[in-house]
């Protein structure tokens, strides 16, 4: 049974993690979920801190995701948003999607945004990148590192070894699962 998860747009904000999040769903490992609110959210702030990147790249590489993960969009979830508590009410579409999505985690870097007496209710949990990607690895690790070796090959601009990329994700905040694929992958 797959597992279904919301992606919030901390995690597909940086780029590494970002290929290897929906390549890994792209697989088939994980369903992985979000909705055009999500999307915007994590684009807008992508150009906001990049002003040197082109919209219609950004546009394009949003293009991208969204044919590569089959159903990956979620709509419909709006009518809920109103009825739900977090923190900060700013992510209330985030867990208003999980719900509608049927996910049973929402991947975020922002944990503290999502408590458990928050989602408990609904069935879901928030999880950190590095640890859904290690839920990913002892699901399907030969997969996985497949998908990473893939991502190491499609860099052309600049390219990148398989290293170089366990590099970057290990500074994007994923450690655990950077170093369980070096492992995996004996590097």
């Amino acid at each position: 049974m797959a597992l279904v998860a919301i992606y919030d747009s901390c995690v597909l904000y940086p780029a590494a993690l970002r290929d290897l999040l929906v390549r890994v769903a792209a697989a088939g490992v994980v369903r992985a979920r979000w909705s055009e609110r999500i999307l915007d959210e994590c684009f807008r702030n992508i150009l906001q801190q990049r002003p040197d990147l082109k919209p219609e790249a950004l546009a394009r590489t949003r293009q991208l995701m969204t044919e590569a993960v089959p159903d990956c969009l979620v709509t419909g979830f709006e009518g809920l948003i109103e009825g739900l508590v977090l923190p900060d009410s700013n992510d209330r579409h985030v867990l208003a999607a999980a719900v509608r999505a049927g996910a049973s985690m929402i991947v975020t870097s922002n944990l503290k945004h999502f408590p458990a007496e928050s989602l408990a209710p609904h069935g879901i949990e928030a999880v950190h990148p590095d640890e859904f990607l290690l839920l990913a690895i002892d699901r399907a690790a030969k997969t996985v590192g497949t998908v990473l070796m893939e991502q190491a090959a499609a860099l052309r601009n600049p390219p990148r070894t398989v290293v170089q990329v366990l590099d970057t994700l290990h500074a994007q905040g994923v450690a655990r699962a950077a170093a369980k694929l070096r492992e995996l992958l004996n590097l």
